[in-house]
């Protein structure tokens, strides 16, 4: 059964196209599943130079236009289907028929990944209508916290599943919300906690996506351990976190319960 995952974000600079760079490349190259990643950033796309695409000719610009079907503007990358954005194109775009046009893929893959525009507009909205599960990048912070807090709602309203929040480079506890807060003031949990990590800076220069640059970095092992949940595999532990008899890990705990209601949307919040 695929599953379309949108991973969205209302303010730039959360590493939102970075994780679904990740998510894509380490769910076909470490779990070997068929993965496409789109682009639906559409006023600012980036997702090319994350997965060395730099002169795309075929763009979801185009797919969206009806120049082309969505299949001609697939490219392989890194073992991943990817359909990038352009950079530059000035014309009015039917955003809101992303689903529609992606719609005749989606028997080809197990996951089809959905990066998005972090603006409060169609373009974020067009991910939502088109994805059966959203995730929400965040820092651990208040003013991403009340971005985040938008985009919840938003959803909420479109009768879109949260499957869970994604905290992205944390660096000092002691002066950011912690895992309970940002749940209690999203009532979403929290299902991936990623720390800041350098290899990601050196990953975005070499244009290879984290979990291939670096396979044992603290980012890429996280991004393994939520994508466990979503392919319905055990989680990789520590020797140990193999000692220890019960997890009082939250985030692990919310993966658990990801796992199990993951395909049938039934999230529990």
């Amino acid at each position: 059964m695929t599953k379309t995952i949108g991973v969205i974000a209302i303010k730039g600079g959360v590493g939102k196209t970075t994780v679904s760079a990740a998510l894509a490349t380490d769910l076909a190259n470490h779990y070997g599943k068929k993965v496409l990643l789109v682009d639906a950033n559409f006023s600012a796309p980036n997702l090319g130079l994350h997965m060395d695409i730099l002169e795309p000719e075929k763009t979801i610009h185009h797919v969206l236009d009806r120049k082309i079907h969505a299949k001609s503007a697939i490219q392989e990358k890194f073992g991943v289907d990817v359909i990038p954005g352009e950079y530059i194109y000035n014309k009015s775009l039917p955003y809101l028929k992303l689903k529609d046009r992606l719609r005749p893929l989606k028997e080809n893959y197990d996951f089809i990944i959905i990066d998005s525009s972090p603006s409060l507009n169609d373009e974020v909205l067009s991910t939502m209508l088109a994805s059966d599960a959203l995730f929400v990048v965040t820092t651990p912070d208040y003013p991403t916290l009340s971005c985040t807090l938008k985009a919840a709602k938003l959803a909420k309203q479109r009768g879109k599943p949260i499957a869970g929040i994604i905290i992205n480079k944390t660096r000092d506890p002691k002066y950011e919300l912690n895992l309970r807060e940002i749940e209690d003031s999203l009532d979403i949990p929290v299902v991936a906690k990623i720390p800041d990590d350098k290899q990601v800076i050196r990953s975005i220069f070499s244009r290879v996506p984290v979990p291939l640059y670096k396979k044992n970095s603290p980012f890429s092992q996280e991004i393994n351990r939520l994508n466990a949940a979503l392919t319905q595999n055990k989680e990789k532990k520590s020797f140990l976190q193999a000692l220890i008899p019960f997890d009082f890990n939250k985030e692990r705990i919310n993966r658990e319960i990801l796992k199990k209601s993951f395909y049938t949307n039934t999230f529990q919040h």
